[in-house]
């Protein structure tokens, strides 16, 4: 019986110490300031992107929504460019990224949001269905 309950404990402490069974999805959408340029704006997502994956995070998608009109000024500003980054990574990761969001002045708003399994579902028929889009437009 004492045997039983110690390989129980060993099973449960290795599941818990590991970090990859932690990976949760996640969708962070921020707002650019629109007077960057085409170049500055690629570096910007690539720089985040490397973050993510420096930090074990694995990229799902990621999309441009291009220059949007916002419902009211934020910064002085009527506009920003909208990107999209779906992942999966351990939930500490959230915390230092929304740390270097705050640092740089180029982002004016962003949100981060952990998707269950609902939304992952529901994320993967809106990216079918745009891209079934995409290719009906070309």
């Amino acid at each position: 019986m004492l045997l039983q309950i110690i390989v129980l404990i060993c099973i449960f402490a290795a599941i818990f110490n590991n970090k990859n069974n932690f990976m949760n999805h996640y969708e962070t959408v921020f707002i650019l300031n629109p007077v960057l340029s085409a170049d500055q704006i690629k570096e910007t997502v690539k720089k985040y992107e490397d973050f993510l994956t420096s930090k074990g995070a694995k990229m799902i998608a990621k999309e441009d929504w291009g220059l949007k009109k916002l419902a009211y000024p934020i910064q002085n500003k009527k506009s920003g460019f909208y990107h999209l980054l779906e992942y999966t990574v351990d939930g500490e990761v959230i915390n230092p990224l929304e740390v270097e969001f705050r640092r740089d002045e180029r982002f004016m708003r962003y949100l981060t949001v952990k998707l269950d399994k609902h939304a992952i579902a529901w994320a993967e028929r809106r990216r079918k269905r745009d891209k079934a889009n995409a290719k009906a437009k070309a």
